[in-house]
Order: structure tokens, then sequence, then C-alpha cells
């Protein structure tokens, strides 16, 4: 096991609660107040706490982790509006290991101490979590070991996706890995402090959700306190289940690999190397994704009802919820009162095909490039605000001139788009005399994430059509039920796309991907993992109206990316932990 320097905040605090045990324990009255460390473990809603910790520090929604700004704005999906904020400077390749806003690393290993905090002191004898029934005393401990056993993964996966890459040697390289809480000695040791490889980080996490299924429920239901749906959004096994088909086709994602296995030519270019240890990990990745989908069972697709319900929806297999306006304060336009800060790109726009399936540059799509929004996949009226759809009772008009367009003012959409994905379209919720609040979804894990998830493995693990052992079906049927749960009514052309082979159907569940999981940070990670090119210019649409209200459209280029160097792959170390740890070593070109 490697030592972590900033585990040395563990061994404060842990002098801090010791030095509290001196205190006098006898009837006189103490001035200070303080209990020692024996005392304080044994009250089981404080020792509880440490893993309610790492529950709360993970976001309640999809901009709050950086700034106030969606992942998507520093992909091709988006721009923001707020240019002072992290994502913009690093959406124009301003990043440095000192300067990065994406991770927070110190979070991270925060929360690894609250929850060894908690398996070191929250499960013996000294506490007692029901002092009348000694049998749901125990089923309450048994679940909590499995929710940190959870909770460890989640928080080691974060830590994988944000820092995880190759390092100039070709190695892939993880996180240092931390399985205790370490005494001031070991948390002292800053020179030998390591990343444990990639597979080593991704073997771990694996062991932890194997282990939080062990201890865990299969779901929250009945009336039961400890294991009833009072407790829905906890930890249960098919969180676990759906977190590990995530982190399965993470760990046989090209860009994870070591040398030995593939090869980064240059900006969306790789080479696989060693196909047999390749593909042998989507396969690995497929049966991870299939037995979530044996336990989970179908998806249900996302609905617009589903962002703004007062009861969980199926869709959801782990969320978190806030009854706010916040999402819509920052992305509504600016004549209802927002910030007008997520502005979706043409290039998102046009990724969406027709209802009948086919792509718009296809002369089978019917696509008429002067009524663009008409008769589209459904999902893009599910995702962006377009010119003419309502809100609150009035055509939205980014045509030039029009209420919602830059031209009347200069803080409205920068691409003529706006956010809809997740926002609540409740009448007058953002009224400046009396404002109201809604019910808002971040959505951790989704059933058709899952599905998206198989989809890919199999495809790199098979083909597109083959139906591997043990699975339940192909990649193609996959991507077919999901489009018809979508609304597109014709599956002809993912026939057509499946019959040319493995890397063009990659390409087809890439897109996909994009589709569905808009706005939910996983683009960003998806173009990494997957070497697509990071330097497309970013497009926006110019609509003029003509007296007699005739529309005509024109792309606009908007922002374009400097991404232009293979480093761009990896995040960096935070130069703060390098500068501390000599050992530590950085990822690619950083």
């Amino acid at each position: 096991m490697k030592s972590r320097n900033n585990y040395i905040k563990i061994a404060l605090y842990s002098c801090l609660l010791g030095a509290s045990t001196s205190c006098n324990m006898e009837l006189e009255p103490v001035l200070d107040n303080t209990y020692g460390d024996e005392f304080a473990f044994g009250l089981p809603e404080r020792t509880e706490g440490f893993l309610m910790n790492a529950y709360a520090n993970i976001p309640a929604n999809f901009s709050i982790e950086n700034g106030g700004d969606f992942l998507d704005v520093a992909t091709d999906n988006a721009v923001t509006s707020a240019f002072g904020s992290g994502l913009y400077s690093y959406s124009t390749g301003a990043v440095s290991p000192a300067s990065s806003p994406i991770g927070n690393w110190d979070n991270a290993y925060n929360q690894f101490r609250n929850i060894h905090i908690f398996l070191e002191n929250g499960l013996g004898d000294n506490v007692i979590y029901d002092l009348v029934d000694p049998d749901a005393d125990m089923a309450k401990r048994i679940n909590l070991k499995g929710e940190a056993f959870y909770l460890r993964a989640w928080w080691g996966f974060t830590l994988l996706q944000q820092f995880g890459g190759k390092a100039n040697n070709g190695e892939a390289l993880g996180y240092p890995i931390v399985l205790s809480s370490l005494t001031f000695e070991e948390a002292a040791q800053l020179d030998q402090v390591e990343r444990n490889t990639y597979e080593e980080c991704v073997d771990q996490i694996i062991t932890d959700l194997d282990s939080a299924m062990f201890y865990l429920p299969e779901v929250y239901s009945g009336s039961n306190p400890i294991l009833g749906d009072q407790q829905i959004g906890r930890a249960d096994q098919q969180t676990a289940l759906a977190l590990k088909a995530r982190v399965g086709v993470y760990a046989a994602s090209p860009a994870t690999q070591s040398n030995e296995i593939t090869a980064i030519n240059g900006m969306g270019d790789f080479t696989v190397l060693d196909v047999a240890t390749y593909e042998a990990k989507w396969v690995t990745a497929a049966q991870y994704a299939q037995e979530a989908i044996e336990n989970i069972g179908n998806f249900s697709s996302l609905k617009t009802a589903d962002f703004n319900s007062s009861t969980t929806p199926s869709e959801f297999v782990w969320r978190k919820y806030q009854n706010n306006r916040d999402l819509e304060n920052k992305n509504y336009p600016i004549s209802e009162f927002g910030d007008a800060r997520t502005s979706p790109s043409q290039n998102l726009v046009e990724a969406f095909p027709m209802r009948n399936g086919f792509p718009i540059d296809d002369p089978r799509s019917g696509y008429d490039p002067e009524n663009p929004y008409q008769n589209r996949d459904p999902r893009l009226a599910l995702t962006i605000f377009y010119n003419g759809q309502q809100l609150n009772g009035s055509a939205l008009q980014t045509y030039e001139g029009g209420k919602d367009s830059k031209s009347v003012n200069q803080r409205n959409t920068r691409t003529g788009y706006y956010l809809r994905k997740w926002l609540s379209v409740q009448n007058g919720l953002l009224d400046p005399i009396s404002p109201s609040n809604d019910h808002h979804y971040h959505a951790l894990l989704r059933r058709t994430e899952i599905y998206l998830n198989f989809a890919e493995a199999s495809n790199e693990a098979f083909g597109p059509t083959v139906v591997g052992a043990d699975m339940s079906q192909s990649a193609v049927d996959v991507i077919k039920s999901i489009r018809s749960a979508a609304g597109i009514n014709d599956a002809g052309y993912v026939d057509e796309v499946a019959a040319q082979g493995k890397e063009a159907f990659r390409d087809f569940i890439q897109n996909e991907r994009r589709l569905e999981l808009a706005f939910e940070n996983q683009r960003f990670y998806d173009m990494r993992r997957w070497v697509m090119p990071l330097d497309e210019d970013i497009l926006g649409v110019k609509i003029e109206r003509n007296a007699d209200g005739e529309l005509s459209f024109e792309e606009t280029l908007v922002e374009q990316r400097n991404f232009d160097a293979i480093k761009y792959y990896y995040n960096p170390i935070p130069y703060d932990e390098m500068s501390k740890s000599p050992q530590l070593i950085n990822n690619l070109g950083w």
C-alpha cells in the first residue's frame, strides 16, 4: 500500500482528538466542555456523521463542482458566458498544474479520511445504533459498512476519472491508494507517496464495490427504518452494480492503457498494439454491464417530467435532489431573469438525427435547412431550447432583433441556443417580486447509461451484431432499443452502420452517448478516454428574420478550442501535490 501526503490531515485530526482525552472526566464541570475520542465515537449520530460527510460532498447538481458551469462547456457541446470562470479559461487551453479548475484532489482524500475514520471507529462495540433492538442494531451496522465500501469506491473512481492517465514513461497511472487512517509518522513520509497504476486503482474500486454488494440491500423498499424506501438515495446493490459498469468502460478505454497496449499518435488518433489484452478488458466491461442489466432491469429513457418530479423517476439508479431555482437563475434567458450562462452549440444540435433515424446530412433524412428543428430526434427538444419554443407562455426569439438574441442583449446566448435539460419551466419561477422553487434531480447513475456502457463494451469485445457468451443481446440491439425509447421510429440506419463494422459502430455509439448524456458531465471524459479530436471549432447559428416573418439560418464561429497537444487528454496532477511529494509522476505532457 502506498501512502498519501494529504493524509497528514488525518494524523493531525487524530492528534487533536487524542489531545482531548486528557480532559477531566470526574464530576467536576469542565470549562471547555470537550470529550475524548472514546466518548465521541460512542455517539451513533456523530460516528455515522463521518460517513454522511462523504455523501454530502458529492455535488448536488452538475454545475456546482465546476464553479457554476457544466463540464460540457469545455467540450464541443456548449460554451459558457461566464468569461471569468475556470472552465472558460480551460476551454481556451489556459490550463496548468497550478491552475486547473477540473478535479478536487483534496476533497476526495478528505472523504477517504471520513470513510476510514468511520470504518475504524463506527463498527465496534463502542457504538450502539439501536439500544432497544439488537437485530436492528446489527442491521444498521451491516448496512453502514456496505455504504462505507461503496463510498470509498465512488471517491476512488472520482479521482481515477479526473486524474488517471498515461505518464511520459508510457505507464498508465491512477491515484495513491490509501485504505486506512495513517499515523503521524506515516503521513509525514511525503517522499514515499506514489501513484498506483491505473489497473491497481481499478482493482481496488471493484474490490470495494464487491464488498459493498455483500453488505447492502438490493434496493431500499418498504417501511423498515433502516432498509425502507425512506433511505432511497443512499447506496444499495444497484448503485454498486451501475458504478461497476461505468468503471469497466473506463478501465478498457484506449487512453487509459499503458504504451504496451495502446499508443496515442496525435489528436484523434490511437493504435491498439496488444489486441488480445485490449479486447479482454472490453469483455470484462461487458460482463460488468450485463450483471448490472440483469439485476437492475430495463431503462425507461429520460423524460422532461423526470427533471422536476416530486418522486424519484425510475430511470435514476442513484440521484441527489434539491428544491431551488439555481439552474434557472444561471441558465434562463435574460428576458426571463436568468444569466444565460450555458449556450449549447450548433455542433451538438447537428449531432441529433431526424425522427426517422437518419443523420441530417443524409438525403433520406428529409432535413429542411429552412426548418431545421422540424421532425428531429425528440431528444433535441428535451436537451436544448431553440428559436420558437415556448418558455413561460412566450416563444423564444433568438433571431436577430428578437428579445432573446445577442443583438438585443449582449448577455444573451452566444450560440443561438439555451439549455433545456434539467431546468424547470414552472411559470413565474424567477418572478422578481415573488420567486419560487422547484424540485431538481442530479442523476448520478442512470439506467440508460448502463445500457450504453454495455453497447460500447460489447461492440469492442464482439462487434456490433454478435451476442457474446453469457450476454443477453448485441450492441446493435441495445442501440435500437435506446433510440426507440427516445422516439426514433426507424432502425434501418442503425443496421446500415452496424454492417460497416466495429469502428463505424463505435462512432455511432459515441454519438448516442453524446445525445443521451449531454449536460451530465460525461462528454468531457468520453472524448478524452476515446482520444477524440478536442480542437473542433464551436459553432452557433445566426437567424435572420425578414419582413414577412420568414427565417434564414447561418452557421457562425463562436469559439476556437486550442487543445492542440496530446497532453490535453489528461488533467494534470495539482502542483501543490507534486511539490510536496517528489515521487509523484504527473500525466503525459504536464
